[in-house]
Parts: C-alpha cells; sequence; structure tokens
C-alpha cells in the first residue's frame, strides 16, 4: 500500500524482535477473556430461537464465516468518532504504516514496535484479528537497507524478518511477507529492487521459508495491486504460487489489494480470479479495498466485489483501506464506506446488504441514511424535464445542529452533461459533480435550502446522490 506518512520519532522501547512470554501469555488471556465477554454479550442479546440480521461490517460477515477490516492509522486513535466507528464496525485491523520497515527498523538492529503496538494492543482489546503489512516491500525501506551489498541484504531480510514475527508470534492472523514484487504492464518480470537486484528471483521463497520458521501458525500472503483480473502480472503471480505449492514453499494466501477507479474498474473477471487462485489451494484476501467515486455506482461497485469474495468459498475476508474519506490516500475520490463526518454512506448499505445484513441498523445510530441525528442530508428531485434534458434539485436540511457549510456528491450517466448549477459552487472528477454550499451554508438545526442544475440528458436516468458532508 501507497505510504500515508514515515517516521518515527517515539524512544525506542525495547531493542530485538522478541515479546517476553509473560507478555505473550497475558495478551493471549485478555483477548481470549475479552472474545469470551463479547460472545457471551451477543448470545444474551439474542432470543433464543429468533433470526437476527448483523447491522454492522464485522458482525455481517462473522454470519458468512469471513472477517470484515479496515486499515488503521495509530495517529488517528485518540479521535472518538475513528475509534467508536473502528469498534463498532470491523473484526480485523491492518497497521496502514506503522508495521512497514522503515517504521519498525529504522537502522539496522535497533528496533521500535511502539507505534505498531498502539494498534495491535487496540484491536486485540476489541477481540479483532490482526493482519500484519508488511515485511518485505521495494517503498518505504531505510536508506541503510539498499546500501547493503547481497550478503548482508540477506543477512538484513531474514533478520528483520525473523525479529518483528517473533514479537507478534502466535498473535498475528495473516502476514503479508512480500508485497508487490512485480512490475505493471504486459511484460509479468519482477519489480526492480533491491531485493530482486541483489538476490535475484529466489528471495521471494527465502521470505517465506524464513517467515514460517519464524511462526509455523501464521498465515503467509503474497500481497499486489493490478491483479484483480487475469492479465500478464497476475498471471506471473499465479505461476508464482502454482509453482511454490508444487514445491512445497511455504504460502497460505495471496492478496488482492483492489484499488478501483472509473479508469480502473471492478473487473468482469474478478470473481473467476480469486477463483482460480484458490483452486491452487492457497485462501485469497481482498486486502485493501478502496473504490473511487459515489452514490449509487460506487455503491454497486462494492457490493459487487463483496459477493465475489462470496462466491469464492477461500476467499476469508475483506480489508478497507481506511475508514472515513477525508483519511484515504485517496481522499478527493471519496472511496470508504464513510464520509468525512462518519456518516454511513450507499456504499456502505450495499457492502451490508451484500453480507447478509440489516442496512440502517438502530436508527438511533449517527450517520444512518435518514438519522435525525446526521449533521445534513440531501433529497434529490427532478424539478422539469423535456426532451433532451432537464434540471435537477436537490434539497440540504440540517440536522439536529446548525451548520455553516455542505457539500454533496452527484454521480452522472456517461452520456449525461452538466450545463449550470445555481445557488451551488460545483467542481468535476470524470461523471461525478460535487457541489458546496455558498451564500447558502449557514443552516440553522432542521432548516432547509437548496441547489439546482441543467443537465443535456434523458431524465429517465437521474443522478446518484452520495451523503451530505456538513462543515
Amino acid at each position: 500500500m501507497r505510504m500515508i506518512g514515515k517516521g518515527m520519532t517515539e524512544p525506542r522501547r525495547r531493542a530485538g524482535g522478541a515479546v517476553p512470554r509473560a507478555r505473550r501469555r497475558l495478551r493471549a488471556a485478555l483477548s481470549a477473556a475479552t472474545t469470551a465477554l463479547l460472545t457471551a454479550g451477543a448470545l444474551a442479546a439474542l432470543p433464543q430461537g429468533t433470526a437476527h440480521a448483523a447491522d454492522t461490517l464485522g458482525a455481517a460477515a462473522a454470519e458468512k464465516g469471513r472477517y470484515f477490516g479496515a486499515a488503521v492509522s495509530a495517529n488517528h486513535l485518540g479521535e472518538a468518532q475513528y475509534v467508536a466507528t473502528l469498534n463498532r464496525e470491523f473484526s480485523s485491523v491492518t497497521a496502514e504504516n506503522e508495521m512497514k520497515w522503515d517504521a519498525l527498523e529504522p537502522s539496522r538492529g535497533s528496533f521500535n514496535f511502539s507505534r505498531a503496538d498502539q494498534i495491535f494492543d487496540h484491536a486485540k482489546s476489541q477481540g479483532m484479528d490482526v493482519r500484519g503489512h508488511t515485511l518485505v516491500w521495494h517503498s518505504q525501506l531505510p536508506n541503510w537497507v539498499s546500501q547493503l551489498g547481497a550478503s548482508d541484504l540477506r543477512t538484513a531480510m531474514n533478520s528483520h524478518i525473523t525479529q518483528v514475527m517473533t514479537h507478534y508470534k502466535g498473535e498475528i492472523h495473516s502476514w503479508d511477507v512480500v508485497n508487490e514484487a512485480f512490475q505493471d504492464g504486459g511484460s509479468g518480470a519482477r519489480r526492480s529492487s533491491p531485493f530482486q537486484d541483489k538476490l535475484g528471483d529466489g528471495f521471494i521463497e527465502e521470505a517465506f521459508r524464513t517467515a514460517r520458521a519464524a511462526d509455523p501458525n501464521a498465515k503467509l500472503c503474497y500481497n499486489d495491486y493490478n491483479t484483480d483480473g487475469v492479465n500478464a502480472k497476475s498471471n506471473a503471480v499465479y505461476t508464482m504460487v502454482r509453482d511454490f505449492k508444487a514445491r512445497g514453499v511455504p504460502i497460505d494466501c495471496v492478496g488482492f489489494q483492489s484499488h478501483f477507479n472509473p479508469n480502473s474498474p471492478v473487473p468482469s473477471d474478478y470473481q473467476a480470479n480469486l477463483q482460480r487462485f484458490a483452486d491452487l489451494g492457497v485462501d485469497v484476501q481482498i486486502t485493501e479495498l478502496d473504490i473511487e467515486g459515489s452514490g449509487q455506482a460506487q455503491a454497486a461497485d462494492y457490493g459487487n466485489v463483496v459477493r465475489a469474495c462470496l462466491a469464492v468459498s477461500r476467499c476469508t475476508g475483506i480489508t478497507v483501506w481506511g475508514i472515513p474519506d477525508k483519511y484515504s490516500w485517496r481522499a478527493s475520490g471519496t472511496p470508504l464506506l464513510f464520509d468525512d463526518n462518519y456518516n454511513k454512506k450507499p456504499a456502505y448499505d450495499a457492502v451490508l446488504s451484500a453480507l447478509g445484513g440489516a442496512p440502517g441498523g438502530d436508527p438511533g445510530d449517527p450517520g444512518d441514511p435518514g438519522d435525525p441525528d446526521a449533521a445534513c442530508t440531501a433529497a434529490y428531485t427532478t424539478a422539469e424535464q423535456w426532451n433532451g434534458g432537464y434540471n435537477g434539485r436537490v434539497t440540504i436540511t440540517a440536522g439536529r445542529s446548525p451548520i455553516s457549510g455542505w457539500s454533496v456528491t452527484l454521480t452522472l450517466g456517461s452520456s449525461q452533461q452538466v450545463v449550470s448549477v445555481w445557488n451551488g459552487s460545483p467542481t468535476y472528477s470524470g461523471n461525478v459533480m460535487t457541489v458546496r454550499s455558498t451564500w447558502n451554508g449557514s443552516l440553522a438545526a432542521g432548516a432547509s435550502t437548496s441547489f439546482g442544475f441543467t443537465v443535456n440528458g434523458s431524465a429517465a436516468s437521474p443522478p446518484q446522490i452520495g451523503a451530505c458532508t456538513a462543515s
């Protein structure tokens, strides 16, 4: 995954990688106790013999035998809404940057686990699984790694894997052992990196064998992007995994990052591609899901991804790369399930529905569509229409508190064109129009305003409206 932030400035807690045995036992006991309490509470809350549709992502996924996780940044664990949403919705956690090489071993042999442990300890306190990301990657390497000769680099790579995995031994569900080792494009070749250039093709196999020795119980994954459909890159990864399985190289899973946008949509053969890897005898995981867009178009794509995973028995879980849009590495594309104010987007409902859950949940839960506690809501109507065009109107209504500004995204059909907008300031990204308040941003609690627009195109396909975001 891409870099969100670099550098670890805290004092190093301890040199070396291993966690003391007593601490591991304590963590395991706390995790078991937390899980038992959560399970007991959940069972007590359900009437005997009564079917119950889950109303959170993690709970709905669990009912399908999967996990549903999020990438988490330690920087945001002090934010109440962030933590509340994480704790309520997700059953698995991946550290965005805190378990990468530059964060954990900034100088050779000197390890700093404090930020990674902050995420790990929070996840375990909530009974969540943890995915480890990532042990060997060409990016976010400290400078000293690239300066090593082949022999020293091999030693450093194996030492890093061993130290990090020993620190969390028995407590990480899956590790992305090697990340993004293949080139983009049609060559199917390996990517140039210090490991590839100095150690050759064998470095991936060596990394996996070292990882198995360090923690025999962890799932060992290869992870990459632009491998979501059948193409030259995914074929090269497939060939490698097939060879590893044939020769007994320890590999348990393949991660498909699944970063999508209008120029790189969900491929039509997504499910078939997941299935062909699963048929090799490995689990498949969707590891960094985000889909740029808004409204029902984005929701449909998210739903299709979830259904593809559910259709493949060895697709064990899904991780979205972040929680609210504002903290995404692709924030301008609004690619996640929650808007900047943690309101649930149509994509959230699509995912929950695809998992068999009950969209909407508790009507008193802030962020539900139509929830009176939402900061603002947006409703669309077609005002006038004629042959070849129409006027649309969006009504903005403040929630229980006043607001000083608002914005709404609209996704139009590919053949539609907005020719004018009034009472709002528009910006455009492909077929997505974002309209922000101008003079009409300040609304008292419960008050409404509206903006309008003229479209060249059929009113039979009205725009899809995203969530209202207040400021």
